[in-house]
């Protein structure tokens, strides 16, 4: 669950990067998060992973009341969450196997229970194959795939994905999109930030439009408004 009450988030400037952001997401949705550049769609993802705390208001994440969170919990906090970048983030002279193995390794799982998650997370991402390869040897779309089995690999509950369709093509976006989307029926509940407006009229999952620090619209309001209206009130094409 992610819930945003009334938050404002000012890094100084005199502008707020958000404003009066109220938002509620239940767990087991998944969620496309749509804005031109500068809409403030960053700094709604740092709040949410807590790199971030805000102005005013409250973020709540996975019943974790962030801005009460003291530093030492921050690291169990973020423990509840995976994360897929769009630069995949991946560590070069690790394997694949040991780079999604890591954060398993951080929090000090077994070494048999860490092979047999891995070489699950693997298989089921198609990449069984690809275990003792290193990043560099890998397609754009398989680094892709490897940095989603890394933020799946200790089953959270909440994956957050930041343009994960950036680096690659259509047909490999599809597919990750469609990966992301197998795992939200599984009740992972899922955050998507993207620009690709096709995938987001493809899968039909609920949308929220960020413009200028603010939520124009929210398809899973109750409203009457398209999804090009939406686009539209985001100053950006339709979607």
């Amino acid at each position: 669950m992610i819930e945003f009450q009334g938050v404002y988030k000012n890094y100084g400037t005199g502008a707020h990067a958000l404003e009066d952001v109220n938002l509620h997401i239940d767990s087991g949705e998944f969620v496309f998060v749509v804005g031109t550049s500068g809409a403030g769609k960053s700094t709604f993802l740092k709040l949410i992973m807590r790199e971030e705390t805000p102005s005013a208001g409250e973020v709540i994440v996975n019943n974790y009341r962030l801005s009460r969170l003291k530093r030492k919990e921050v690291p169990y906090f973020r423990r509840t969450m995976g994360i897929v970048f769009q630069d995949f983030r991946l560590i070069n002279t690790m394997t694949v196997f040991d780079n999604v193995a890591f954060s398993m390794r951080v929090v000090g799982k077994r070494r048999r229970e860490i092979h047999r998650r891995v070489n699950y997370v693997l298989q089921l991402l198609g990449l069984e194959g690809k275990a003792k390869r290193y990043p560099l040897e890998l397609s754009g779309g398989e680094q892709q795939r490897v940095g989603l089995a890394r933020a799946l690999v200790n089953n959270p509950s909440l994956i957050i994905a930041d343009e994960p369709t950036g680096n690659v093509d259509p047909r490999m976006s599809h597919d990750i999109v469609d990966m992301l989307t197998q795992i939200n029926e599984k009740g992972t509940t899922v955050l998507m930030v993207t620009h690709d407006h096709d995938l987001v009229r493809e899968f039909g999952h609920r949308v929220v439009v960020l413009d200028k620090g603010h939520v124009v619209a929210d398809s899973g309001r109750p409203t009457t408004v398209s999804l090009g209206e939406m686009a539209e009130e985001a100053g950006g094409e339709p979607v």
